[in-house]
C-alpha cells in the first residue's frame, strides 16, 4: 500500500535524532528519504554499536526506510551534486548550525533559489535569533535549560531523562511543519523554512511548570517521583519490585481511600482538593508504601486497576521487551541487518492510521548503499562515479 507522502523526495542531512527521526517518520509515511553521509560515516551511524561493522541500535531505529548515500557537499563537484539532488527533491532536512548548513550549500537561501518548492527543515540547540544562535548543544541542554532538570531528582542533584525525549519531541514538531509546508506548498506552489530548537521544544514540554512559576513564584524544588499536584502520585516498592501509581482529581481520590482502607482521609482537610494532596503527598506515599510492602507487583496492580486507578509497573528495558501487551499488539517490526546476531525490535507505527498505515518497508542502509544508484538517476555515469571516487566526492 502506497504511503502518503509517496512521491515526495527528501534529503537527510540530519544527525543523530532531532533531524534524522523527522526523516523517518517522512520516510515511515512513504516518501522517499536520501540519508547523505560523510565518506567515513557520520557519527550518529556508530553510536551505540550492536552490528559487527559497528552499526549502532540508534541508527538502525533512525535508518529505517532511507537510502543512503556518502557525500562532501564542501568539495566543488559535492556542491554541484548537491544543487542537482535540491532541484529533483522536496524537503532538505538539516540539523546543523546555520553556518555549516552555508558552508554545504544548504542554507535556505542557496537551496530556495534552485528550488523555489523547497522545503528546509531545520533544528539547532538556540534558534536562528537571540544571543544564543550560535551555540551548539544536545537534549539534555534543553533539559537542564527548561527548568525540567530542576524539577527531577531529589532535589539536592538535578536529574536528567536518560530518555532523549527533548530530540524526539523536536523532530516531531519537525515533521507536523513539515507536512503543512506540504500542504501549504499544493496552494500555494511555494516552499519555505521550518525551524525547531531544543530549548524552544523543551520549554513547549515545561510550559506548564513555567506559567506557574511566573504567576505564583512558588520555587519549587525536585521531590523524586512524587507529583507536585496530585497525590499520591509517586513510584512504590512491592515485594518483587516497583510500581507507579497516579491518583488525580477527586473520585481517583475517593476510591482511592476505599481501596486503602480509610475513606475518611476523603474528608482530611490536608487531602481536600489535588493541590493539597500534592503539597502533602509525602504521607499520601506513605500510607500507599506500606499497603504495598505487604503485595507482589501482580497483586498491587490487580487491586489498583479493579478499582480504575491508574498504574503500572517499573519495568527494566527487558521487561518492557517481554511485556505481553506490547508482544501481542504487535509493536515491533523485527529488523534484520548484516553483521547483527538476531534482528533488531524497531518500533513498528509510532502512529497509526487506519487507511495509509506508516511502513517499514527496508532496513536501514550500509554506509554509502545507494550511492551509485542515486548519481545514476542524476545522470553520472560509471566513469564520472568512478572519478568522484577517487577524488573522495562520495
Amino acid at each position: 500500500m502506497a504511503g502518503v507522502l509517496e512521491g515526495i523526495r527528501v534529503l537527510d542531512f540530519g544527525r543523530y535524532i532531532a533531524g534524522p527521526f523527522c526523516g523517518t517518520m517522512l520516510a515511515d509515511l512513504g516518501a522517499e528519504v536520501i540519508r547523505i553521509e560523510k565518506l567515513e560515516g557520520s557519527e550518529d551511524r556508530w553510536v551505540t554499536p550492536v552490528a559487527e561493522g559497528g552499526e549502532g541500535a540508534m541508527f538502525l531505529q533512525m535508518g529505517r526506510n532511507k537510502l543512503g548515500m556518502t557525500l562532501n557537499p564542501v568539495k566543488p563537484a559535492g556542491r554541484e551534486i548537491v544543487a542537482k539532488l535540491v532541484k529533483a527533491s522536496d524537503v532538505v532536512i538539516a540539523n546543523l548550525p546555520y553556518e555549516d548548513l552555508k558552508k554545504m550549500g544548504i542554507d535556505y537561501d542557496t537551496i530556495s533559489a534552485l528550488n523555489p518548492r523547497i522545503i528546509l527543515a531545520t533544528n539547532s540547540t538556540f534558534g536562528s535569533e537571540g544571543p544564543y544562535a550560535t551555540r551548539v548543544g544536545f537534549d539534555t541542554i534543553g533539559q537542564a535549560m527548561s527548568g525540567a532538570m530542576h524539577l527531577s531528582g531529589d532535589g539536592e542533584v538535578p536529574t536528567r531523562m536518560n530518555a532523549p525525549y527533548v530530540d524526539f519531541s523536536s523532530a516531531l514538531l519537525s515533521t507536523i511543519g513539515v507536512m503543512a509546508a506540504l500542504m501549504d506548498r499544493a496552494r500555494s506552489g511555494k516552499g519555505q523554512k521550518v525551524e525547531t530548537a531544543l530549548l524552544r521544544t523543551a520549554i513547549n514540554i515545561a510550559n506548564g511548570h513555567l506559567i506557574e512559576q511566573a504567576l505564583l513564584g512558588l520555587d519549587r524544588k525536585a521531590t523524586l517521583n512524587r507529583g507536585f499536584t496530585a497525590g499520591p502520585s509517586d513510584t512504590f516498592k512491592c515485594k518483587d519490585g516497583w510500581i507507579y501509581a497516579m491518583t488525580i482529581g477527586q473520585p481517583l481520590f475517593v476510591r482511592w481511600c476505599r481501596l486503602m482502607g480509610d475513606e475518611k482521609l476523603a474528608d482530611d482537610p490536608r487531602f481536600k482538593d489535588d493541590l493539597a494532596r500534592g503539597d502533602n503527598g509525602e504521607a499520601l506515599s506513605a500510607i500507599m508504601q506500606t499497603w504495598c510492602e505487604t503485595r507482589t507487583v501482580a497483586e498491587a496492580l490487580a487491586a489498583l486497576e479493579a478499582n480504575r486507578i491508574p498504574a503500572g509497573p517499573v519495568y527494566t528495558p527487558q521487561q518492557a521487551l517481554d511485556d505481553p501487551h506490547v508482544r501481542e499488539a504487535g509493536f515491533f517490526h523485527h529488523m534484520a541487518y548484516p553483521g547483527m546476531a538476531k534482528p533488531a525490535p524497531v518500533l513498528q507505527e509510532p502512529v497509526m492510521l487506519s487507511r495509509t498505515p506508516l511502513t517499514i518497508r527496508h532496513r536501514a542502509p550500509r554506509l554509502g548503499e545507494h550511492t551509485d544508484q542515486i548519481l545514476q538517476e542524476l545522470g553520472y555515469d560509471a566513469a564520472g562515479i568512478a572519478q568522484l571516487r577517487a577524488d573522495r566526492v562520495v
